[in-house]
């Protein structure tokens, strides 16, 4: 027979005294009450019988309970993620989604959240010796500014990100030392080594799904052991002084370099203008000449004469030296009177060696008074 079954002698064990003759809902007082006593018989309360008024209380003692842990259990469900945070909410363990900055509500004991801060650059720091593509030891220190770009995979993509990201870092710098010459590393090619690290970084990560995002890496320090680092110091003196002389050498060339420039075009221009006078002189020239030749046809020697005595006067007009032919060859004292008195006196004489010539020579002087031949008196006339 069931435990539910009526008859059993007169005994009912139905729990909600309904006798198996009414299949209705239970009486939830009577529940109450009956639970009431049970537990008070379990932490030692009257196991008599009861009064109606004392179970009464019970239940409604029990009832406050129940909500007052109901309204505690809601109002525990309350969290805020801030503006430089999002939420990665687990369900029984599992992820289940994402919540955004604000007030949020959550079942306790249901739901799990885990903000994670995806705004804040975080810096990662990594150093050591390394070994150079020219067999040379030195010491690198690197760093390596990041941020969170997924939170979901930086939460349960690897156990730990940031360590991996350290030593994915630690594993593109020492290839991209190893690559490099120590001249390089030390001076003139840590920009380029900086980029080639990044880029290999980036290449590392990228099959992992870190959920990180690279900022920035910087190169901070590279120089030699102690032990030989006197020596290195040395080298790089000697490197940066070369370096110097090569910018002093670029700033003279840039600074002679237009001066040359300008000396040049001055004296393009000076040969242009040379070029022109000599056209147009030697254009005057040829016109005079055009307006000689008639004179010249009609009277020959009236014309050379004329010519000869302008060339002479223009030639000994410049040159304060004169030559003289005489016929019996003795010495003629010249005294220079002009420069004489230009000087005050300090000048002194000069004595001209005249020139023997066994003919008639004319005197070139023209202060000196000539005889002219009857020839040349005919020829004006």
């Amino acid at each position: 027979m069931a435990w539910n079954e009526p008859g059993n002698n007169g005994k009912n064990n139905d729990p909600w005294n309904q006798g198996g003759k009414n299949q209705g809902p239970p009486d939830m007082d009577e529940v109450f009450r009956n639970l009431s006593k049970k537990l008070g018989g379990i932490f030692g309360g009257n196991k008599g019988g009861s009064s109606d008024s004392s179970n009464n209380g019970g239940s409604a003692a029990l009832v406050l309970l129940l909500v007052v842990a109901l309204i505690g259990w809601l109002f525990s469900g309350i969290y805020t993620i801030k503006e430089s945070e999002r939420g990665v909410i687990l369900r029984f363990g599992q992820y289940h989604s994402e919540v955004n900055p604000g007030i949020n509500w959550k079942p306790t004991f249901i739901d799990q959240v885990l903000p994670v801060d995806i705004s804040s650059v975080e810096t990662l720091k990594t150093d050591g010796f390394m070994l150079t593509q020219d067999q040379n030891l030195v010491r690198v220190t690197f760093e390596v500014q990041y941020r969170v770009e997924d939170p979901r995979l930086y939460k349960f993509a690897v156990v730990d990100p940031d360590s991996s990201l350290r030593q994915a870092t630690d594993a593109a710098l020492r290839f991209v030392i190893g690559h490099s010459l120590m001249d390089d590393v030390l001076t003139k090619g840590r920009e380029l080594i900086r980029q080639n690290t990044r880029v290999e970084l980036e290449a590392i990560i990228k099959p992992y799904n870190l959920g990180l995002q690279i900022v920035d890496v910087n190169f901070r320090d590279a120089r030699p052991p102690e032990e030989v680092k006197a020596s290195f110091d040395d080298a790089i003196a000697a490197q940066e002084d070369e370096q110097r002389f090569i910018q002093e050498a670029t700033a003279y060339a840039r600074a002679i370099e237009p001066e040359a420039r300008g000396r040049v075009n001055r004296v393009m221009q000076e040969s242009e203008a040379y070029k022109q006078q000599s056209q147009l002189k030697a254009q005057g020239e040829v016109a005079r000449f055009e307006k000689l030749l008639p004179e010249y046809i009609a009277s020959p020697q009236v014309t050379r004469e004329r010519l000869y005595l302008e060339t002479m006067e223009q030639v000994y007009g410049n040159t304060s030296k004169v030559l003289i032919d005489v016929k019996n060859g003795s010495n003629i004292m010249y005294l220079p009177l002009d420069k004489m008195l230009n000087q005050n006196g300090a000048a002194k004489p000069a004595v001209m060696e005249p020139r023997l010539n066994s003919g008639d020579a004319r005197s070139a002087d023209p202060r000196i008074e000539t005889p002219r031949s009857d020839s040349n008196r005919a020829g004006r006339g």
